[in-house]
């Protein structure tokens, strides 16, 4: 079999190769745990050390090759259409606070562990913070998607995430009880403008400087060979994510827990990828454009999330829980939806 046929196989199954590799992670976690592992050395980035990990890498080529995959005719229409942006951005930020209170004044009431009505509000705190995934561009590339609208989407949220991610754990802490309140003013404390300037802004910008130095018959016969690459690294990604999620979750044993926090974690990113939807209808975009936004807006960077969580809040293990079911959800759902775009082209 050829790699244009391998590559076509995984575009055209992603949703079902994602899954199979939440499937492995369950039951042999060993080598997702080494990918996790693998540190290349340190650098340091405004006087702060920076690990250079395998994972970090797998982020870096995402964003290359989406900045690689851009088209500048896209790039030009989106200079037009900055109301967009702001938008998408607008409701990327408002959606999860609105929807997260609603949820917390309904678990208080209906809940009977008031602790772990904490542990989902600091959790899902963690992911409205963060700024929107790298991995959205790699989804909407292999959709077919608007690049630059999606790139347009991660790099504004990741520039602003240095002001955004502090205001945002200050409103959620006002929701908090003063002891997980003090837990959420601690994590402002760890920044990561320059991580994600590394990883995210530099890679994308390098990808896009490439492809202005390739010609264009390169960049017609080396789509396929970028999607292959993209899913590829989108599922090594997710199954090392799993392999420290998955077997953690599931030993908790804490199984109405697991549902109510597995339950309110996919009402708010369906909430996500339906105001990306409505959005989209309400500004009348064409397909590409909507899937896009649809991705960016259900999407949020989780792996910088569980780093903060690791780091800040070793003490409190349940606050990772809703992080891992955000990133397990969203990927399933953005596959669901690129399965259903796949099916409408053929």
């Amino acid at each position: 079999m050829s790699l244009l046929s391998i590559s076509h196989l995984i575009h055209r199954h992603l949703l079902w190769f994602l899954i199979g590799a939440y499937l492995i992670a369950m039951v042999m976690p060993s080598p997702g745990l080494w990918i996790r592992n693998v540190s290349l050395g340190e650098i340091n980035i405004f006087q702060a050390k920076t690990s250079i990990s395998l994972l970090m890498i797998m982020l870096a080529m995402l964003m290359f090759n989406a900045g690689l995959g851009l088209k500048f005719s896209d790039l030009k229409d989106l200079m037009q259409k900055k109301y967009l942006l702001l938008a998408g951005l607008a409701a990327n930020l408002i959606i999860p606070i609105v929807y997260i209170y609603g949820m917390t004044i309904a678990m208080r009431l209906l809940w009977y562990e008031p602790i772990e009505v904490q542990h989902i509000l600091v959790g899902l705190a963690l992911v409205a913070a963060m700024p929107i995934a790298g991995s959205s561009t790699a989804w909407a590339q292999n959709s077919n998607g608007n690049l630059a609208l999606s790139l347009g989407l991660v790099f504004c949220s990741t520039i602003l995430s240095p002001i955004l991610t502090p205001a945002t754990f200050h409103i959620f802490g006002e929701m908090a009880s003063d002891e997980y309140e003090k837990v959420l003013q601690g994590l402002a404390a760890y920044g990561s403008g320059g991580f994600l300037g590394l990883w995210v802004v530099m890679p994308s910008l390098m990808g896009i400087a490439v492809r202005l130095v390739i010609n264009k018959d390169w960049q017609t016969r080396g789509m396929p060979y970028l999607k292959l690459i993209n899913s590829i690294v989108l599922l090594l990604l997710n199954y090392s994510n799993a392999s420290v999620s998955l077997p953690q979750a599931m030993a908790e044993r804490d199984y109405d827990f697991l549902g109510m926090t597995l339950a309110i974690t996919t009402g708010l990113c369906l909430a996500l990828f339906a105001a990306g939807y409505g959005l989209s209808r309400l500004f009348r975009l064409n397909r590409a454009e909507q899937v896009s936004l649809m991705y960016g807006l259900g999407m949020n960077n989780n792996g910088t999330g569980l780093v903060l969580a690791s780091l800040a809040l070793s003490a409190y293990p349940n606050i990772m829980v809703p992080i891992i079911f955000y990133n397990l959800v969203q990927h399933i759902v953005a596959g669901t939806i690129h399965e259903v775009m796949s099916r409408r082209n053929e």
